[in-house]
């Protein structure tokens, strides 16, 4: 896949050609550059993958890169290495970048200009400085009021128990087979121990590859640890897993665009969480189905539609509204808005709160994203290859970290930031 445009746009023989490739690979920071070559994409993590699409758009030395969304659902880590990169090789070659994202920290760290549009029309553009902090269209103003900041949560119910406890969790996923046929292991979850209380909501923050969605997954039975226990009401499902557990927790998947059946109508996806849900008569489950999706926002029009009529906002919301048709105790939310933009993002959020509110469940809120973390999460627990590095309330995390690992990220997380008595300022590039 590197060498296709090579081999098409210049006269380079196939040695030539694939020392370039693998010149260009060591330039990104990949030390095994001949096995990369060999290698399928899938053996590689998101940010790999991208550092590689980056390399091989680079090897033409072009006069000008489109950026679209390069950096979409990556960890804020792995967004600074890529974007980092990114510039590093363009100011070699001289190129010009057009950075398309929704992202605006990113693009107040790193855009000379801005050029913001809506509906198809370019409603403002300028410096970053003039756009950023003193907008003059009312849709960048909107897009601005839209970033997420810490705000009033409410008050837990008063309880001493726990709802779910994890406890010295391990996680170990399936390797290749040995000469010998014995099958080998890599440990990804490393003693992980959590607790989560009824109606509340504990984010879930790391890297890529840190192992969050693996034990998201643990704890509504879709992955089974290697070691420790998992009590949800005080019985561990490990040893004793329950019809009562499988359908008290329930999972809103990453990407709704895979986890929504395409040849299913949503009324028929909504509908079929409650084939399990004992005295529902037929009317009943429609009017179940008709209140969900008034609870989510869409209107009875939608029970007749497929999924590829809705738009990813739309189908984020049937997400959420599949997970909580059942009425669960706990939810695990795995990144539900990190393909989205910010206007969609703040509905998203808005949504997820004001149904906790309403149906008091917990929540394990997976996420690379402070700043969405900081206006919805009652606790934080930080993961890094594996392991539970840090975790505490909301404040103490974000005010006074205490790990590295965690004030590297908060570091690296938005430098767009709104002012407590109005406008906005742009905190200096780490």
């Amino acid at each position: 896949q590197m060498s296709e445009a090579l081999r098409l746009h210049t006269d380079l023989d196939p040695p030539q050609i694939r020392e370039r490739c693998l010149a260009m690979l060591r330039r990104i920071g990949i030390k095994a550059a001949e096995r990369c070559l060999e290698s399928y994409p899938h053996q590689f993590s998101g940010g790999m993958r991208q550092r590689i699409m980056l390399a091989s758009v680079m090897l033409l030395r072009p006069a000008l890169l489109i950026a679209d969304e390069p950096t979409t659902a990556l960890d804020c880590l792995a967004q600074l290495d890529v974007i980092e990169l990114m510039l590093e090789l363009t100011r070699e070659q001289g190129t010009a970048i057009l950075f398309i994202s929704h992202d605006l920290s990113l693009v107040a760290r790193y855009a000379h200009k801005v050029v913001v549009m809506r509906h198809g029309q370019a409603v403002e553009q300028g410096s970053t400085q003039d756009i950023l902090l003193a907008p003059k269209a009312e849709y960048t103003r909107q897009l601005l009021e839209a970033l997420p900041r810490r705000g009033e949560l409410p008050a837990l119910p008063a309880s001493s128990t726990p709802l779910v406890e994890i406890d010295q969790v391990c996680i170990e996923h399936p390797g290749p087979t040995s000469f010998w046929g014995k099958r080998q292991y890599q440990r990804v979850v490393h003693s992980a121990s959590l607790a989560i209380a009824p109606g509340e909501t504990l984010a879930l923050v790391g890297g890529s590859g840190s192992g969050k969605t693996t034990l998201g997954r643990s704890l509504v039975g879709l992955i089974k640890p290697c070691a420790g226990s998992i009590r949800f009401k005080g019985v561990d499902i490990l040893k004793a897993a329950n019809r009562t557990h499988r359908l008290q927790c329930q999972m809103i998947f990453q990407d709704p665009y895979s986890s929504l059946n395409p040849r299913m109508k949503i009324g028929q996806i909504l509908a079929e969480p409650l084939r399990h849900e004992p005295g529902l008569n037929a009317a009943e489950r429609r009017e179940r189905v008709t209140q969900t999706l008034k609870d989510v926002g869409l209107g009875e029009e939608y029970v007749e539609r497929f999924p590829h009529q809705l738009s990813g906002g739309q189908r984020q919301r049937v997400a959420i509204g599949r997970a909580l048709v059942r009425r669960p105790q706990l939810v695990v939310a795995d990144e539900p808005i990190s393909a989205l933009d910010m206007t969609i993002q703040k509905q998203i959020l808005e949504l997820f709160e004001r149904l906790q509110a309403q149906y008091g469940f917990a929540c394990l809120f997976i996420s690379h994203d402070l700043a969405a973390v900081e206006r919805i999460a009652h606790r934080v627990a930080v993961m890094h290859q594996g392991e539970v590095v840090e975790v505490g309330a909301r404040e103490q995390i974000f005010d006074c970290a205490q790990h590295p690992y965690t004030r590297q990220l908060l570091a690296a997380a938005s430098p767009l930031q709104k002012l407590p008595g109005g406008g906005y300022r742009i905190r200096p590039a780490i």
